[in-house]
C-alpha cells in the first residue's frame, strides 16, 4: 500500500499540469533523487491494479495517466483509510518526525530514552539528535524545557498551564470538527467520555447565549478534555490568588462553575477552583455577541472604553499605512470590537484557536495579512501582547473583507473613440463596445484623429482608436478593427481590469538575481537590500524594517517560495527584487528556493491587491517556479514570466 511518501508524489502529479521532475519531488519530500526513482518504480507496480501509470519522459519528468477513473478513485479512497486506521504508521518527512517526538514526550509520564525513539523511528541517533532541535524549538515558545537524566533519558518539564496550552496545538492540531477529533486516536479519552464534555458544553453555552464558532466549540472541548485525563493523574493547573479573584468577577466563571459541577456527576472526577478558573480563561476566550447591526453607541455599551480606542487606532493606522478608504467602514468596525474582546483574552493567556485557512490567507491574500499585521503592531504597542499567527490569519478576515468592499467601484471607466471612417462606423463601433461592456464603460464622444490634440485627455481613462496613433500619449491607446473581434474585446478588458502586461513593470533586469549560493534567510535579505541601498532605491533603515516585518509573522508561503517586504512601504516605486538560489534554504521551517523582495510605493493609492494577485499568479503554479528556480539568464527568466 501508499507509503507517505509515494501518497505526496501522486499529489504532487495529480496537481501538475505539466510533467515532473524526480528534483522536484525530491526537494519536496528532503530526499534524494535516487530514493525519488525508487519510491517511483514500486509507485508504478501499485498503481497498475487501479487504472493508472506514470509515464517517465526522457529529460523532462514523470507524468501521471489515468485510464480508470473509478478505479483510481479507489486507491484513493483506499490510502486515506489506511492512513486513519494506522495511525501508528511510520513519519518518513522531517517534519512529521518532529511532531511524533512532540506528541511522544507530551504523552509519557516517565524519561523516554533517545535510542528507543530512533529505534521506533527506524532512524539513526544523529538524525533524531538533528531533529530535537526543532522540538526544543517548539517547546520553548510554551516555556517548556527537556529534563535530561543520565541512563534514563528526557522528560519534559514546565508549568501545567503551558503543557496543556502545548498539548492542544501539537497533539489536537489543526482540529476542525468532531470527526477529526474521533479520527485523530489521541490517546488521551474514550469516546463516551467525548460525548458527554461536548454535551454538557453545549448545553450550558446555549442555556447562556454563547455564541460559538465550531472551531471555537472544539477548541473548548479539546482543552477540557485535556484538562480531565490530567486530572485525572492528579496534575493540576496552578493560579495566582490576585488572578484566581479576577477570573471569580467575570459572569463566564458562573458558567464554568456549571460545566464542572455536571462533570463532576457525569465523570466522577473532582475539579478543584483552579480548574474551574482554567475553564473560564477558556470561555472568556469565546464570542458572547454575534449581532453586527449595532450602532456605535450600543457597541461602546457592550465594550470597554479601552478596546474602542484600540479598533479606532488599528483602523486608522492600517487606512493609513496603506492608503485605503476604510475609515468609515462601521461594519468593520463592529467586527473588529467584538472579534477583539475575546481574542486578547487568548491572547494574555497564550490560547492558540486554530485557523485552517492561515495558508490560504497569507498566500492569497497577503495585502489583507499585512492589513492585519498592522493591526499587531497596534496591539503590541498598546497592549504589549504578540499576537500568534492564527489570530492575525482572522484578524485579516476582517480586513481583507473591507478591502474588498472599498475595491467594488461602480464607476465606469470612461473613453472616447478615434475612427477614420466616419460616423456611421464610430456609432456601430460604440454601440458593439457599449452592449458588450455595460455600465463598466462610459464612451464620452467620437472623434477624427486630426482632432486629438483638443481633447482633455486628463478626463478619460484611455482612447479605443482603429487607426494607429504614432505620437506617445498619456493614456493607454487600445487599436482596433473598424469591425470589432474577440480578440479586440479582450484588449478592451484587459484595460478595464488594469492587467494588460502589469506584472513586467514590476521586474527589472538590474533586480533580478539569478542562481545564488546562499544558506539562510539572513544572508538573502542582507544581500538584497544592500544591492537596492547601492543603487540608492532605500535607505539605511530600509533592512530592518524588512527583518521586524519577517519577525512578525515568516513571509515563506510554501511551494519553496518566499515574499518578504518592509513593514510598512518605503520606496518612491513599486517594484520586485528576485532571487533565486541552488539550493533551498529553511525559512522559517520551509524550505525556500524563490526569493521576490516586495517594494510597494510609499503614499500611494494602488490597489496592492491587485498587484500581488498578478505575482501570487506565478509563484502559484509548481512547475513555473520550478522553471524559474533553473533558469541562468535573464532573458530565459523573462520568456517563462512572460508566458506565465
Amino acid at each position: 500500500m501508499l507509503n507517505t511518501r509515494m501518497t505526496v508524489i501522486i499529489r504532487e502529479l495529480m496537481k501538475a499540469d505539466t510533467p515532473v521532475t524526480s528534483e522536484y519531488l525530491a526537494k519536496v519530500l528532503d530526499v534524494t533523487s535516487r530514493t525519488i526513482r525508487n519510491d517511483v518504480r514500486e509507485l508504478e507496480s501499485i498503481i497498475a491494479d487501479f487504472g493508472a501509470e506514470i509515464k517517465s519522459i526522457r529529460g523532462t519528468g514523470y507524468q501521471l495517466i489515468v485510464q480508470d477513473d473509478h478505479l483510481f478513485r479507489q486507491l484513493l479512497q483506499e490510502a486515506a483509510d489506511n492512513k486513519r486506521e494506522q495511525n501508528s504508521e511510520v513519519p518518513t518527512l522531517p517534519e512529521e518526525r518532529v511532531r511524533y517526538v512532540i506528541k511522544r514526550l507530551l504523552l509519557s509520564e516517565e524519561y523516554i530514552k533517545l535510542d528507543d525513539i530512533a529505534d521506533e523511528l527506524f532512524i539513526s541517533k544523529s538524525t533524531l539528535q538533528n531533529d530535537l532541535k526543532d522540538v526544543k524549538d517548539v517547546f520553548r515558545r510554551y516555556g517548556i524545557s527537556l529534563k535530561s537524566k543520565p541512563n534514563f533519558g528526557l522528560k519534559v518539564k514546565g508549568e501545567e498551564f503551558n503543557l496543556r496550552l502545548c498539548i492542544a496545538d501539537h497533539i489536537f492540531n489543526n482540529i476542525e470538527n468532531e470527526m477529526d477529533i474521533d479520527n485523530n486516536h489521541v490517546p488521551l479519552f474514550l469516546k463516551d467520555d467525548l460525548d458527554t464534555i461536548r454535551k454538557i458544553i453545549l448545553d450550558r453555552i446555549i442555556q447562556h447565549n454563547i455564541a460559538l464558532s465550531d472551531i471555537g466549540l472544539n477548541n473548548l472541548v479539546i482543552h477540557i478534555v485535556i484538562a480531565y485525563n490530567r486530572i485525572k493523574n492528579e496534575k493540576y493547573v496552578s493560579l495566582v490568588t490576585q488572578e484566581l479573584a479576577e477570573l471569580k468577577k467575570q459572569q463566564q466563571y458562573l458558567v464554568a462553575e456549571e460545566i464542572v459541577n455536571e462533570l463532576q456527576r457525569e465523570l466522577g472526577v473532582a475539579f478543584p477552583e483552579e480548574e474551574i478558573a482554567y475553564i473560564t480563561i477558556h470561555l472568556l476566550g469565546t464570542k458572547m455577541v454575534t449581532e453586527l447591526h449595532l450602532d456605535e453607541t450600543k457597541i461602546q455599551g457592550i465594550i470597554d472604553q479601552q478596546i474602542y480606542e484600540i479598533v479606532k487606532e488599528i483602523i486608522d493606522t492600517v487606512a493609513d499605512d496603506l492608503h485605503l478608504n476604510i475609515k468609515d467602514d462601521h461594519e468593520l468596525f463592529v467586527a473588529l470590537s467584538l472579534h477583539l474582546r475575546p481574542a486578547i483574552h487568548r491572547f494574555h493567556y497564550g490560547i492558540n484557536l486554530p485557523n485552517p485557512l492561515l495558508d490560504d490567507i497569507k498566500a492569497k491574500y497577503p495585502a489583507a495579512f499585512q492589513a492585519a499585521v498592522i493591526a499587531g503592531i497596534v496591539l503590541k504597542r498598546r497592549l504589549n501582547i504578540d499576537i500568534n499567527e492564527n489570530e492575525m490569519g482572522y484578524l485579516a478576515l476582517h480586513l481583507g473583507a473591507a478591502m474588498e468592499n472599498q475595491k467594488i467601484d461602480n464607476t465606469p471607466k470612461k473613453c472616447m473613440i478615434v475612427c477614420a471612417s466616419g460616423v456611421g462606423s464610430a456609432r456601430l463601433l460604440a454601440s458593439k463596445i457599449q452592449s458588450k461592456f455595460g455600465s463598466r464603460i462610459e464612451i464620452v464622444g467620437t472623434t477624427d484623429f486630426y482632432k486629438i490634440g483638443k481633447i482633455p485627455l486628463d478626463s478619460l481613462d484611455f482612447l479605443i482608436s482603429t487607426i494607429p496613433i504614432p505620437q506617445d500619449m498619456p493614456i493607454p491607446v487600445i487599436q482596433v478593427n473598424t469591425i470589432l473581434g474577440g480578440s479586440d474585446l479582450d484588449k478592451i478588458e484587459m484595460v478595464i481590469t488594469e492587467s494588460l502586461n502589469q506584472r513586467l513593470k514590476y521586474l527589472k533586469e538590474e533586480l533580478v538575481f539569478l542562481q545564488m549560493n546562499f544558506a539562510t534567510k539572513e544572508e538573502v535579505l542582507k544581500f538584497l537590500g544592500d544591492k537596492l541601498l547601492t543603487l540608492g532605491l532605500v535607505d539605511d533603515q530600509y533592512l530592518d524594517s524588512v527583518f521586524e516585518r519577517e519577525a512578525l509573522s515568516p513571509t515563506s508561503y510554501g511551494n519553496f517560495v518566499a515574499i518578504p517586504h518592509p513593514l510598512t512601504p518605503k520606496t518612491d516605486s513599486t517594484f520586485w527584487t528576485i532571487c533565486t538560489l541552488q539550493k533551498p534554504i529553511d525559512w522559517s521551517g520551509k524550505r525556500v528556493q524563490f526569493v521576490c523582495l516586495l517594494n510597494v510605493e510609499k503614499n500611494s493609492s494602488t490597489d496592492l491587491q491587485s498587484m500581488y494577485d498578478l505575482l501570487v499568479q506565478i509563484i502559484d503554479d509548481s512547475q513555473v517556479v520550478q522553471q524559474l528556480i533553473k533558469c541562468k539568464t535573464f532573458k530565459e527568466f523573462e520568456a517563462i514570466f512572460r508566458k506565465a
